[in-house]
């Protein structure tokens, strides 16, 4: 009888031709639920196990069950034949793209045996024995392979007898000790410093056990309570053989565990003669250690080289790690787990002191484990999420820190020194307990809530599907670059352009918005003027009371003004207290506060003039593009001219270029009527469109264009020198007069250099048959299309084939962003918690990423 030892946590691949008995040994040795039979989802997709057609379907299906079940924690076991090496690499991928061991059993049965037993199975009487010849073949090739394919511990059973006698054992995870329940003391980080950690265990009630010379080697508390080091016990400090001395013996007694920290994982590759560099307090560390004989270096090297990523504690409710850990790390085991736990996450970027840039992890834990760790060191202990930094420095001249457990009660020694100056100063935390435990807001977002394939529940067109690539991007852009996540409360919506025309010198005409509304029937449209500018969200609080009580925001700002993608527009704060100061003084004067009952107001803006904001993209593409352009052409046109009057047969070439030049002069002209000088506000404009939300009332939804021009009014009438009045027209379309006179002010607005206008259902948000009409599509005039299209668009070749422009993804991307910022308001104003407004509002910058030609 053969002892099988398999991991509780793992990928069981069985290996064996067909009639080598791997369904009956899965049977024999797994739950049922635990097995995943490649006939059975061949049968699932086909209603016939044998239908060799349905393979690549059975296998999609395998796999995807296969990592469904490894996501959750559960061993799984695939019953197929996967003797071929490319069928076992995907389900190595597969383990490892969850952190859980592959383990291979392979059957290897006499090939008489298995052909016998397919002819005794009717299903299988068919089956020609040249296949199992074959499978047998790729099988015996692919034996000696198999660790190097990635298979963790790899079992043979030979012959029928062998694979009758085998006994599957159960191997708990080295991280896995559920079954100790503590108490505990979790210790932060030692760096060398034997005597305040002498210190601390004291403080702690440990009683001290020391060698005959007098060096403590042991700690003993009366309760038997028990120590948790998380790593980084060696380098920098003045004493790190006393620090391991007392470290090894505690856990070589049962006193103590400990994880490993990233600087025990070099410090191995250094005493293994390993090329290192001596950086970050080694050199302290292999120097003290010189001085100490061979047989302690020995015990040291296997100490710090058998020591793992982290533990699972308390019946899964403690986590201890050195660097910290997400939840869905906790009990697994891979490379990418072990480094995680070390190293934490990076950006792959460093900071001013050359060290590199991690992600805040701790900020988005949700998990029900409390998570204990250093690492990065912090000026003061702070629970964050459920998770708490017990790095406080020692070393650098802090504090050492230990947390009781499950009491939550932090002790801390201060340092007797500052034994090692730090790289980067320590940070100062900014909330306070009086229990002396910084405890932070439980968190914005979450990103179990924004990461992966989100499919978000958005009650005016029900439920939108993020892809798991945008939603990198999203967190990408909002973790670094966004305002304080606590204004980002609404995301605008993309618009789409109205379809395209067909009349001669136009991409773009009213009459196919007009018609396209008229579809949806819809007969009233409000059209108004489009600014050239930025679209601005204006979140304003009427002053820091209520910056404080709706927000939570009580560093003394009073709103945000931020972009389409949720970035500042300005970068000092100064400046933007200045807009807000301005909006909220007129908002006095309009006496919106008592109109609405609000002490807060958000408002859908444009800010004036476009070079504010994009002067970079003006003066590097437009530009360049326009000076260029008429520096070449022109000498060209100069050079045509000359060659005509001396008689040459240049005519034609010469119309063509100096068509391109007007082409270029109309192109520089285009984008240089949006573009004037600011100075601080002077020069500033802000054109207020509509008032999205107030206190207890999403107005986008509950109000027409009628009441939110009245209000946007009242504002530019309160300061009319920093708002921007957006002329408007309402049209009729049962009314031929009304349609005809707003084409006709559309041609003048744009035959004057114009963008063109915004076409909206003058009702404001309305239903559809497939869910809300455009809230508004974008029709824009021919000159100012020259800066999106080229200054030479207009040529004939060149229209015709813009004309071929596919809007569908467009306006699909513009409808679920527009029900989406519906849903974040909803949220917002019904007090629900910012996580579930940040759902919404990351989801409508996902969507950003999709693939849409970003000129529409």
């Amino acid at each position: 009888m053969s002892d099988l030892p398999v991991p509780e946590l793992s990928l069981v691949v069985l290996v064996g031709t067909s009639g080598s008995g791997k369904s009956t040994f899965a049977r024999k040795h797994f739950r049922p639920t635990a097995v995943v039979s490649s006939d059975a989802c061949r049968g699932i997709v086909a209603d016939d196990e044998n239908d060799q057609a349905a393979t690549p379907d059975a296998f999609a299906l395998l796999h995807h069950i296969v990592g469904i079940r490894l996501r959750r924690g559960l061993l799984t076991v695939v019953d197929a034949t996967n003797v071929q090496a490319k069928a076992r690499e995907a389900l190595v991928k597969l383990a490892r793209e969850y952190d859980v061991l592959p383990v291979a059993i392979v059957l290897d049965v006499p090939e008489r045996t298995c052909v016998d037993r397919n002819a005794a199975r009717p299903d299988r009487a068919d089956l020609p024995a040249h296949v199992v010849s074959r499978q047998r073949r790729e099988l015996r090739s692919g034996l000696r392979n198999l660790s190097r394919e990635g298979f963790r511990k790899v079992h043979v059973l030979r012959g029928v007898e062998e694979v009758d006698e085998a006994v599957i054992t159960y191997e708990k995870a080295y991280n896995d000790k559920r079954e100790l329940t503590g108490p505990f003391d979790v210790i932060g980080d030692v760096h060398g410093c034997r005597s305040e950690l002498e210190s601390l265990l004291a403080a702690l009630g440990y009683t001290m056990l020391r060698d005959d010379r007098g060096r403590p080697v042991d700690a003993v508390h009366p309760d038997g309570r028990t120590v948790v080091f998380v790593g980084d016990l060696v380098d920098r400090g003045p004493d790190t053989p006393g620090v391991l001395r007392l470290a090894m013996g505690m856990v070589e007694a049962g006193h103590a565990l400990c994880v490993t920290g990233n600087h025990e994982n070099k410090l191995v590759r250094a005493l293994d003669g390993r090329k290192v560099k001596v950086a970050h307090g080694l050199a302290e560390s292999l120097a003290q250690l010189d001085a100490e004989d061979e047989d302690f270096r020995k015990r040291v090297r296997a100490f710090c080289d058998g020591l793992i990523s982290h533990y699972v504690l308390d019946d899964g409710k403690l986590v201890v790690a050195h660097a910290g850990l997400k939840e869905e790390y906790h009990g697994r085991a891979s490379g990418r787990v072990r480094s995680f736990a070390m190293y934490g996450e990076t950006t792959g970027e460093t900071d001013e002191f050359g060290l590199p840039v991690r992600y805040p992890w701790a900020n988005d834990y949700r998990g029900k484990a409390t998570v204990l760790y250093g690492h990065t060191p912090v000026l003061d202990l702070e629970w964050v999420n459920n998770t708490l930094c017990l790095d406080t420095g020692a070393v650098f001249g802090g504090r050492l820190s230990a947390l009781r457990y499950p009491e939550r009660e932090p002790v801390s020694v201060p340092a007797e020194q500052v034994w090692y100056e730090p790289v980067r100063p320590l940070e100062a935390t900014t909330f306070a307990s009086a229990s002396g435990v910084v405890r932070r807001d439980p968190g914005v977002l979450d990103l179990d809530d924004v990461l992966g394939r989100r499919v978000v529940e958005a009650r005016h067109l029900g439920r939108v599907t993020v892809q798991e690539e945008n939603a990198a991007a999203a967190l990408e852009v909002m973790s670094r670059f966004a305002v304080d996540p606590r204004w980002l409360v609404y995301l605008p919506p993309t618009m789409a352009p109205c379809a395209t025309s067909t009349l001669p010198g136009f991409l773009e005409h009213p009459a196919e918005a007009f018609q396209a509304y008229r579809e949806e029937g819809v007969r009233e449209l409000l059209c108004e003027e489009k600014h050239m500018g930025s679209r601005a969200v204006v979140v304003l609080a009427r002053d820091p009371d209520a910056a404080r009580s709706r927000f939570g925001v009580d560093d003394g700002s009073t709103g945000a003004v931020y972009t389409r993608t949720g970035r500042p527009f300005f970068d000092r704060p100064e400046q933007i207290e200045a807009i807000l100061a301005r909006v909220r003084a007129a908002a006095d004067t309009a006496d919106l506060w008592s109109a609405l009952d609000t002490d807060w107001l958000l408002l859908d803006c444009e800010l004036l003039p476009w070079s504010a904001k994009a002067m970079g993209l003006l003066r590097d593409q437009y530009a360049a593009v326009g000076a260029a352009a008429r520096t070449a052409l022109a000498a060209a046109t100069s050079v045509l001219t000359a060659a005509v009057a001396r008689g040459l047969d240049v005519g034609d070439l010469a119309a063509r270029q100096e068509r391109r030049l007007a082409d270029a002069d109309a192109f520089t002209a285009a984008y240089g009527r949006y573009c004037w000088p600011v100075d601080g506000l002077d020069g500033l404009r802000l054109a207020p469109f509509q008032v999205l939300a107030s206190q207890g009332a999403n107005h986008a939804v509950g109000k027409g264009n009628a009441w939110h021009i009245e209000l946007a009014d009242r504002l530019v009438a309160a300061d009319p020198e920093f708002f921007t009045r957006t002329e408007r027209r309402v049209v009729d379309l049962d009314d031929e007069a009304s349609v005809a006179e707003a084409t006709d002010w559309w041609l003048a607005l744009t035959g004057a250099g114009g963008e063109g206008m915004v076409v909206k259902p003058l009702h404001g948000f309305t239903p559809g048959s497939r869910g809300p009409v455009q809230p508004g599509v974008k029709c824009r005039g021919p000159e100012y299309l020259r800066i999106i299209y080229g200054p030479a668009y207009l040529e004939p070749e060149n229209l015709e084939r813009l004309r071929k422009r596919g809007l569908g993804r467009k306006r699909s991307l513009a409808s679920r962003e527009y029900a989406l910022g519906l849903e974040s308001l909803e949220r917002f104003v019904a007090g629900e918690p910012l996580w579930r407004v940040h759902e919404a509002v990351f989801a409508v910058l996902a969507l950003e990423s999709e693939p849409v030609d970003p000129r529409l």
